[in-house]
């Protein structure tokens, strides 16, 4: 992923939501909550309203998202909710969003249609996070908080200013693991060969999916 890349489809996505507000009663229709999953079957454009639990920390992933978004679950899936200000979201918030569903360079998000659009209500249950084969993580599992343990493949290397990434392989197929720099996860000492245990969003960019780890303890070495 190269820099100018991030930076042209975020001003893409930016001027998507400006200057094309849905009609009023499209959003009133929306107020009805939806599943996840459900919403996920629906066009760009079309505007929900769905109810999950926080996967991951408002903005953790701001240096290559360019927001202060956060992942939101439901039993059903998983979607990214693409904010400009941080709302001091935590893992375990129950939140309610009405937005409009976007397709940022592959991702589909859901980008609120208002202030008021971003309801918390509460804590929910800890989201435990799905077991995959690397060759799996994939658009069936987008949105999702997800878990692979595999083998590194290449070592770390930077992408800065937009974070670092890593490849890992299970032997069902390579897979980019890419670490954003609020996460402050320490890649030191990672090497070729070494087996990890790796939970993140299941995320993607252009044609390629990845896992976005969340916090220093979503990546640990496998002992032997």
């Amino acid at each position: 992923m190269s820099s100018w890349q991030r930076r042209i489809s975020v001003l893409f996505l930016i001027l998507g939501t400006v200057g094309f507000a849905p009609p009023v009663q499209a959003v009133e229709a929306a107020h009805r909550v939806v599943s996840i999953a459900q919403a996920r079957t629906l066009p760009p454009g079309a505007v929900v309203t769905v109810d999950g639990v926080a996967t991951t920390p408002s903005g953790a992933f701001e240096s290559s998202f360019f927001d202060r978004g956060f992942g939101l679950q439901d039993r059903t899936a998983g979607i990214y909710v693409s904010v400009a200000a941080d709302l001091g979201i935590a893992p375990r918030t129950r939140v309610r969003v009405t937005g409009t569903l976007r397709d940022s360079s592959g991702l589909l998000v859901l980008v609120p249609v208002g202030p008021a659009a971003v309801v918390v209500h509460g804590n929910g249950p800890a989201v435990r996070p799905l077991l995959l084969a690397t060759g799996a993580v994939g658009e069936s599992s987008e949105g999702r908080l997800v878990r692979v343990v595999a083998t590194i493949t290449r070592a770390p290397a930077p992408d800065l200013p937009y974070g670092f990434k890593f490849f890992v392989d299970d032997g069902s197929g390579e897979l980019t693991v890419f670490v954003n720099t609020q996460t402050g996860i320490d890649l030191t000492g990672l090497a070729v060969g070494e087996t990890v245990r790796v939970t993140g969003f299941s995320s993607q960019y252009d044609t390629h999916y990845e896992i976005d780890p969340r916090f220093p303890a979503d990546i640990t070495r496998r002992h032997r």
